[in-house]
């Protein structure tokens, strides 16, 4: 379906303002610039987005939701329990780990790092979108083939487990973003941990 003049516009917008924050930060980032980055008037920019704050909650969300239907759940279903899981915590490491989320999580932490109540308020909304991941545990529990009391809890555990090892530390600088081979370490290794916890013997 082609897509509206508004839609185009909202997208270069979007677009521009990734750009923009990653050259410029967002701090030192005005709707102005962002409206001549993406070659329309600053009344367009305020008719999409109220506030510059939306604008960076919705880059991340737009991310984050990348990771809603990342593998096709058929062939998912064929594999054995633990490579599913290792499947679908790897897409999620991918994301997490890839240099365009992490210079976006970058501003998220720099605007909100003195604003703890709004970034808990946006970071629950975030919570909120239910990813590909978050279903298979629901799913998984519901058939027996985990034991978990609590999956909400499982799944904050998890990617906790993830983010130790390819968000945090890179997000900070103290370490280098994940290579391939120590993605899928990351990805077998916490699989394992969280079956031997919640597999069924």
């Amino acid at each position: 379906m082609k897509k509206t003049r508004s839609e185009l516009k909202r997208e270069a917008i979007l677009q521009a303002a990734m750009d923009a924050f990653r050259e410029f930060g967002a701090q030192n980032t005005s709707m102005d610039k962002i409206a001549a980055m993406a070659q329309v008037s600053k009344r367009t920019v305020y008719n999409h987005f109220a506030s510059k704050e939306a604008l960076v909650m919705t880059l991340l969300a737009n991310l984050w939701q990348a990771t809603a239907n990342l593998i096709d759940s058929d062939q998912l279903a064929s594999l054995p329990l633990q490579q599913q899981l290792e499947q679908l915590l790897l897409s999620e490491i991918d994301i997490l780990s890839s240099g365009e989320y992490l210079d976006l999580a970058r501003v998220v932490l720099g605007h909100y790092l003195y604003r703890p109540q709004e970034l808990a308020q946006h970071s629950e909304q975030m919570a909120s979108k239910e990813t590909q991941l978050a279903r298979w545990l629901k799913h998984q529990a519901d058939k027996g083939q985990l034991n978990i009391a609590d999956v909400e809890f499982a799944n904050v555990q998890l990617h906790s487990l993830i983010k130790g090892g390819c968000f945090w530390p890179q997000l900070m600088g103290l370490k280098p973003v994940l290579n391939i081979d120590e993605k899928q370490k990351l990805a077998l290794e916490t699989s394992r941990f969280f079956l031997s916890c919640y597999g069924c013997k």
